[in-house]
């Protein structure tokens, strides 16, 4: 069998890239580095994939991610990027997955989001099929994140989570 082809980056788009930025780094706790600021925004979440439930972390970093400014696109082969130069906020966009540390909380996550301009999609959902628990919200600029926090061996679904 070949080698698989492998995802290695996704990016977010925002027509404010420093905001978008600032935003992240609130809400996640990420690192996010201007490369070059105002075109395209580097996230580094920082440390290594956990390879075990006690927390041990692997040789692999966790994977970046970034954000680029809708306005001109870049790398692109025409220094003024491509068309469209706007947001896309009609119907679904991607959904960008984030897995919640067990030191932080979705209520944390989404609450901070809020104050932040974000609108919640929905919060304390239980997902049988894959055994977790997760809430989303939609970002500032169009981008919808769902959080995801593992459910256990014996899940415990509080009263008022909906569920499927």
């Amino acid at each position: 069998m070949t080698y698989p082809n492998t995802l290695i980056f996704v990016d977010l788009p925002s027509d404010n890239p420093e905001a978008s930025a600032k935003f992240y780094a609130e809400v996640f706790g990420w690192e996010v580095e201007p490369r070059p600021a105002g075109v395209f925004h580097r996230i580094v979440p920082g440390q290594n994939f956990q390879i075990d439930d006690d927390g041990t972390q692997g040789p692999t970093g966790n994977l970046h991610m970034g954000i680029f400014n809708v306005k001109n696109a870049r790398p692109h082969p025409d220094p003024a990027g491509v068309e469209p130069r706007t947001l896309s906020r009609a119907g679904h966009t991607a959904r960008i997955w984030i897995l919640v540390s067990e030191d932080d909380t979705q209520d944390r996550i989404l609450d901070t989001a809020e104050r932040l301009g974000a609108k919640i999609l929905w919060r304390n959902h239980f997902w049988k099929e894959f055994n977790g628990y997760n809430g989303a919200f939609l970002d500032p600029w169009g981008n919808t994140l769902v959080l995801w926090s593992k459910g256990g061996n014996d899940p415990q679904i509080p009263e008022n989570f909906t569920r499927e």
